[in-house]
């Protein structure tokens, strides 16, 4: 008779995750890590020269630093012992050091893999030192914070740091081939819900061979197209609270007034909800959504009215307050429109959902550590301010992402005057580009 974990599935036959099948079985089959495991690769050099270091494996979630630290153990024969910062404490560390040391009598190196190391407190990272120093220990900690500023310099000074990169598209597409090897079949996805679902993961290895293992585990009558895959693998937004439609109807009436440049219609509107009993603060708060959303730096001064309009209602109250709503109201009403912000900051949420994680070029970085500054961290920086012409021209935007326009001002109002700034930094950038 079968017990109750034999009816859930969990037995030894059960099938693991995909994450847990694919997982390498050697440092060749690691992907997206060749800076580091490649030929000539920092920690390919150590395996190749049979001297193995206490490191720090530094990187976002899902880049293979427990699997590279279990390989590592493998391929010098090394035991491997793992702890979690997390579960562990002195207890447990004072074991795990014991063991090792009663391997080392015996002839056998201990690998000691500890995850999430940073979450250790600094005396708990101050017991590493001796055992690390008398080699009781090879230490291999994982984290995915600063070393910099989230370890002892001591314990930092005694491991090499290496860092390991977010998968990029090339290295995800190979884990997806992988994965429908094993199962024999394709993802039931067309070519592009392929390129959403790597975009979905952000660059998680594990976390894409996750959604890969929810798709293989359906059947679907099609393969799914991008809509389609938001449907299987996202939760759908709640349905909008519809009640009270006459309160959505005045404020659309009233914003759109505004917006249509009508000022005597946006005062109706204003008047009709402040008679209606509508609490002001909602208004003040929808005036100023209309100057970043429809006026923006046609008029830069329709944020500071809109703000100092809700300012003046908190101050008097009503009814002497509501001047101040109608004031702003005429003012944004009046005022030169444009969504040049309100557009570009969409288009610029969009590339940084489609992008992920993409770190920003070194030379923007600051390095207020010396192992920020030997890993190139603000080198060749120029400080804009402080050049003849005001204006440098270097890049901002991430390595491995082209330069992108999201602002685009129209030629009016104040924004006339930026887009004559801009499009000279834009010549001469283009230029000495």
């Amino acid at each position: 008779m079968s017990d109750l974990f034999e009816a859930a599935g969990l037995t030894p036959h059960a099938p693991a995750p995909l994450p847990e099948r694919l997982r390498p079985q050697s440092l060749d089959e690691v992907v997206g890590q060749d800076h580091l495991l490649g030929t000539g690769g920092a920690i390919r050099r150590m395996v190749d020269g049979n001297r193995l270091a206490s490191m720090i494996l530094w990187g976002p979630p899902g880049t293979g630093k427990t699997t590279i630290a279990r390989l590592l153990a493998k391929a010098a024969g090394y035991e491997f012992q793992q702890l979690s910062a997390v579960f562990s404490g002195v207890a447990d560390l004072k074991k795990a050091f014991e063991q090792a040391r009663m391997r080392r009598s015996a002839g056998q190196s201990t690998l000691l893999f500890v995850d999430e190391i940073h979450r250790f407190n600094r005396a708990q990272q101050d017991g590493f030192l001796p055992f690390v120093e008398e080699g009781i220990v090879t230490l291999i900690g994982a984290t995915t914070e600063n070393p910099s500023f989230e370890l002892n310099g001591a314990l930092l000074s005694r491991c090499q740091v290496f860092v390991l990169r977010r998968l990029d598209e090339e290295a995800q597409n190979q884990l997806l081939s992988k994965a429908e090897a094993v199962e024999g079949r394709p993802l039931p996805v067309d070519d592009n819900a392929r390129q959403a679902l790597v975009a979905m993961a952000d660059g998680d290895g594990r976390y894409l061979l996750t959604l890969a293992d929810t798709l293989l585990g359906l059947d679907f009558p099609k393969p799914l197209d991008i809509a389609g895959l938001s449907q299987v693998l996202q939760k759908r937004s709640p349905a909008y609270d519809k009640d009270r439609e006459e309160h959505y109807n005045l404020i659309s009436a009233l914003h759109k007034s505004v917006r249509g440049s009508d000022p005597d219609a946006a005062l109706y509107w204003l008047a009709r909800m402040l008679e209606g009993g509508e609490n002001p603060l909602f208004l003040a708060r929808r005036l100023v959504r209309m100057a970043v959303e429809d006026i923006g730096l046609a008029d830069p001064m329709a944020l500071v009215i809109a703000n100092a309009a809700k300012d003046a209602y908190d101050f008097l109250g009503s009814p002497e307050g509501e001047l101040a709503l109608a004031q702003a109201t005429v003012h944004l009403a009046a005022a030169p429109k444009s969504v040049a912000v309100y557009k570009g900051f969409g288009e610029a949420r969009k590339a940084a959902r489609d992008t992920g994680s993409l770190t920003p070029p070194a030379h923007i970085l600051n390095a207020p550590t010396k192992l920020m500054k030997d890993i190139g961290y603000g080198k060749g920086y120029a400080y804009d301010p402080d050049t003849e012409r005001g204006f440098s021209g270097q890049n901002y935007f991430p390595d491995g992402m082209e330069r992108r326009r999201f602002y685009r001002p129209k030629d009016e109002g104040a924004e006339a005057r930026i887009k004559e700034r801009l499009d000279r930094w834009t010549a001469i950038r283009d230029s000495e580009g």
